[in-house]
C-alpha cells in the first residue's frame, strides 16, 4: 500500500535581502542597483529557497539596459541560482538543488537575492561533488549549449562538431556536451590560444584570424566537413560556418552582432542544411529545468565539469554593480553573487 503523500504545510515568508534595479539604465557604467529588505514567501506549487550563490550572465546585462523590452521594472535580476529548499513539501526541505530560468530576473523577480520563490519542477538536484558557486555558474551556458544540440540533434561518435567561439563559456559547455557524447571537436578562436576548458578528448584548435576556417576544417576531416557547427558569436563567422558544413550539415546559432548576413540560398539547399536558432530567454524555469536534468549525469561522473570559480569573481549583493561591470567588460571569469559574502 503506497504510503499517503505528506500535506503540503501552509507558506511561511522571510525577510529577504534582495539586489533591485529600479529602471532602465542607459548602459551599464549608469546602473544604481540597490539592496532592499522584501517579504518573499512561496505560492502554491512553489519552493522557498535560500540562495547560496547566483551567476551574473550577460542576459542580465542586456536586460538592466534596455536591449531587452520585455524585460520588466523595478526587479530583482538574475537567472541562475544554487541553494537550499527551506519552505515548501515536508520532503522537500533541506534539499540542496540549482537552477536557472528563461524568465526568471527578467519577466520576474530573480535570483540575485538572499531568497528565491520558484516551481517545484523547475529545481534540480545540486551535483554533490559541487559548490554552492560552481553549481550557480553551470545555468545559462550550459543550457544554452544543450538546447542547442537537443533540437539540432546530439552528436555522436560518428560526426565532428566545430565550435566557433570556442572559449566562450556557451563554447566551452558545447565542447564539455559533443566530447561526453563522443563527437571529434574542433574549435576556433581568433587569436592564438588554447582551448581553455575541460574537455572528454582531444579539441583542435583553428586561430581565425591566420587561416581559412572552412579549408582547415575540410582538411581535417577529409573533405567532409563539420556535421555541426556551434556558432556563439553569430554573423562575423556566419560564412565560415556555412562553408565548413558537410552535407546534411547543422548550424546552431544563439548571438549576432550585425543582424544580417548574406546567404547562399544554393548552397543551402544544395547541401541540405539545417539551421537551428536558439533563445533560452523563451525557456520557461520548468522547461531549464528539464533540460538541466539531462546533463545531471555528465556532472555526477565527472563527464561535465563546471567551470573554475576564482575568489575575485565572488561579489556580495551590495557589489552588484561591479559583479555586472565586470561582465559588461567581457571578463572570462565566471561572475558570482554570493549573498553571505
Amino acid at each position: 500500500m503506497t504510503a499517503p503523500k505528506k500535506p503540503d504545510r501552509p507558506p511561511v515568508s522571510v525577510d529577504a535581502r534582495c539586489v533591485r534595479l529600479p529602471a532602465k539604465a542607459d548602459n551599464p557604467a549608469s546602473l544604481a542597483p540597490s539592496v532592499e529588505r522584501r517579504t518573499l514567501s512561496r505560492a502554491a506549487g512553489e519552493l522557498l529557497i535560500e540562495v547560496k550563490a547566483a551567476a551574473v550572465n550577460p542576459s542580465d546585462v542586456k536586460a538592466a539596459t534596455g536591449l531587452m523590452p520585455y524585460a520588466v521594472f523595478p526587479r530583482t535580476p538574475g537567472r541562475d541560482y544554487a541553494g537550499v529548499v527551506i519552505d515548501g513539501p515536508a520532503d522537500w526541505i533541506g534539499r540542496e538543488v540549482f537552477g536557472s530560468s528563461g524568465d526568471l530576473g527578467i519577466r520576474r523577480d530573480g535570483t540575485h537575492a538572499t531568497h528565491l520563490a520558484v516551481e517545484t519542477d523547475a529545481v534540480v538536484a545540486k551535483p554533490g561533488n559541487l559548490s554552492w558557486q560552481e553549481a550557480a555558474g553551470i545555468g545559462v551556458p550550459f543550457v544554452t549549449a544543450m538546447e542547442g544540440f537537443r533540437r539540432a540533434g546530439i552528436p555522436n561518435s560518428h560526426e565532428t562538431v566545430l565550435v566557433m567561439g570556442v572559449n566562450g563559456k556557451v563554447g566551452q559547455a558545447a565542447v564539455q556536451i559533443a566530447s561526453w557524447n563522443g563527437a571529434r571537436v574542433i574549435g576556433v578562436v581568433r587569436k592564438n590560444e588554447p582551448y581553455e576548458g575541460h574537455a572528454n578528448s582531444n579539441v583542435e584548435v583553428i586561430v581565425s584570424s591566420a587561416t581559412d576556417v572552412a579549408t582547415r576544417v575540410r582538411e581535417l576531416t577529409g573533405g567532409k566537413g563539420a556535421d555541426i557547427v556551434f556558432n556563439t558569436v553569430g554573423d562575423p563567422y556566419f560564412q565560415a560556418a556555412h562553408r565548413s558544413l558537410a552535407l546534411r550539415g547543422r548550424q546552431i546559432l544563439i548571438a549576432t552582432i550585425e543582424r544580417t548576413v548574406q546567404f547562399d540560398i544554393l548552397e543551402f539547399y544544395r547541401g541540405q542544411h539545417t539551421y537551428v536558432g536558439i533563445d533560452t530567454l523563451g525557456l520557461s524555469s520548468i522547461a531549464t529545468g528539464a533540460v538541466l536534468r539531462e546533463l545531471g549525469p555528465g556532472f555526477a561522473s565527472g563527464n561535465l565539469k563546471p567551470f573554475p570559480i576564482h575568489p575575485n569573481a565572488i561579489y556580495p549583493l551590495e557589489q552588484a554593480k561591479a559583479a555586472f561591470l565586470a561582465v559588461a567588460g567581457s571578463s572570462r571569469d565566471r561572475v558570482i553573487l554570493q549573498p553571505s559574502k
